[in-house]
């Protein structure tokens, strides 16, 4: 089990390395050295454009991951990426013009869309039945594991007055690559992909010796086998890297992609985006204008952000996804109304309302602690879950398409709309949120406390929905065969 957990730690790396930076670039975005140095403003088109870029290679890359985490294996998918990424840093941090540093922001998001799908995949495949739900739901959290270190770097650095002070968080942003690239060469192959190309023997012996202690008679591996062999085809389309058909070729590829559509888009949408991207640009709105403290700030949340991930990762299987997406979603609409407001009376220039600013820094918090609980742990955990084998990797791959078009909006539009309407912007994610919490209610189904291969009957189910939330049990035949039920 030590070395299970070593094996998902470095696929869990991958999660540290987007959580890098997406809080790298909004701290180095309010040095004044980095923006001296590029000739960049901290909002409007050319800041969105250098933002954005990283989510175009992304999206590029998209289409790419599939294939390659498909072709050659979860753990070749994630070494192709973390590659990738490194040379986008190599090109990033040796940057001397905007140009340049712009050109290696595009490699560097196109690798990345490898290790997203490839790295969840990995974990989700390889993790033992028992704990998959709280370990896939640990993946994401280790966006903070990359985004702590991100944000005390350039906090640490902004009292350099070289170039730096923007340059060397840039640069180490190629560690948690690097052990990844590294790590992926002790990395067992999953046993569903072993399966799929028709090497059960070596999947046997990787689920007898990780799952099973070493009996490949225990009856959790003689169960997860039968079930990959009765649901994974043979010649599926994870076999032929053009066919995205059986994404959308049936009602109930249909619904699996509504909720993996969904889970990108709400993900990203919740305003989420302006916490991540641009804190320091809507704490200066509210009074706080000193770059250091904005940065401290920042670095605290992350902090406060990754534990409450963390905590949120347990109780994804102790309370359902459903309830917690919905209870925290509701809640977003309460903490942008509030903060909505609270800027709109205390975050007009000249105001020296200081405890109205410390009430809105406050709602900010919550709404960030809430987002951590309940989306983190599920932003790399659900999607796996609501897709089959076969369409996995692809289908992750399109989850990863439309999580960087809704991650586009947040680092292009964000900066462009702040720059023309200020903080009335922020009206749009109230409106959003409450869209959400009805479309979470109507289609997203329950996959707490079933297989991978057992949340497939949901979705073949006429409505999934009032299907996953009827009672799921396990029964024990005096056999010694695992017979399953439902108790309506």
């Amino acid at each position: 089990m030590f070395k299970l957990y070593f094996f998902l730690f470095i696929a869990f790396l991958n999660s540290c390395i987007n959580g890098y930076d997406g809080s790298l670039m909004g701290g180095i975005n309010a040095l004044d050295q980095y923006q001296k140095y590029y000739d960049v403003p901290k909002v409007g088109s050319t800041t969105g454009i250098i933002f954005a870029i990283y989510t175009l290679g992304n999206i590029v890359g998209s289409f790419f991951c599939g294939p390659f985490t498909d072709w050659w294996g979860r753990r070749w998918g994630m070494f192709i990426g973390a590659a990738i990424i490194i040379l986008g840093t190599a090109i990033q941090g040796s940057s001397t013009n905007k140009e340049w540093f712009i050109g290696g922001r595009f490699v560097l998001g196109f690798g990345v869309a490898t290790c997203a799908t490839a790295g969840p995949s990995y974990v989700a495949e390889m993790a033992h039945p028992a704990w998959r739900g709280t370990i896939t739901g640990l993946y994401n959290t280790f966006w903070f594991v990359g985004g702590i270190p991100a944000t005390w770097t350039v906090y640490a650095t902004s009292e350099l007055k070289s170039e730096w002070s923007f340059r060397l968080p840039i640069w180490l942003q190629a560690v948690a690559s690097g052990l990844v690239l590294l790590g992926c060469l002790f990395c067992p192959e999953t046993p569903r992909w072993l399966v799929s190309n028709d090497r059960h023997e070596e999947a046997i012996q990787v689920m007898a010796k990780y799952h099973g202690e070493g009996d490949r008679n225990s009856p959790i591996v003689l169960l997860t086998y039968r079930e990959m062999i009765e649901e994974i085809a043979s010649e599926g389309s994870d076999k032929r890297w053009w066919d995205y058909k059986n994404l959308f070729d049936s009602k109930e590829a249909w619904w699996r992609m509504s909720c993996v559509i969904g889970m990108g888009f709400f993900g990203q949408w919740s305003g989420n985006g302006v916490i991540s991207y641009f804190l320091p640009i809507l704490l200066e709105t509210i009074g706080v204008g000193d770059p250091g403290t904005q940065l401290l700030y920042n670095a605290i949340l992350n902090v406060i952000s990754f534990v409450m991930a963390t905590v949120g990762a347990r109780f994804t299987d102790r309370i359902g996804r459903r309830p917690v997406l919905l209870i925290g979603t509701s809640l977003f609409v309460v903490w942008w109304t509030v903060i909505t407001v609270m800027i709109a009376l205390y975050g007009e220039e000249g105001s020296t309302n200081e405890p109205g600013a410390r009430a809105a820094i406050a709602f900010i918090y919550l709404f960030s602690i809430t987002y951590s609980f309940s989306y983190t742990p599920l932003q790399a955990l659900y999607p796996v879950e609501c897709l089959a084998y076969e369409t996995r990797a692809k289908g992750m791959g399109m989850y990863n398409l439309f999580v960087n078009i809704a991650g586009f909006f947040n680092t292009y539009a964000i900066p462009v709309a702040w720059e023309r309407i200020k903080w009335r912007f922020l009206f749009l994610f109230i409106a959003w949120d409450a869209f959400e919490v009805a479309f979470i209610y109507l289609f997203f189904v329950e996959t707490k406390g079933r297989t991978l291969e057992e949340i497939n009957e949901i979705f073949a189910a006429p409505y999934p929905r009032q299907k996953s939330l009827q009672k799921h049990i396990i029964v024990v035949t005096d056999r010694g065969i695992l017979d399953k039920g439902i108790d309506d």
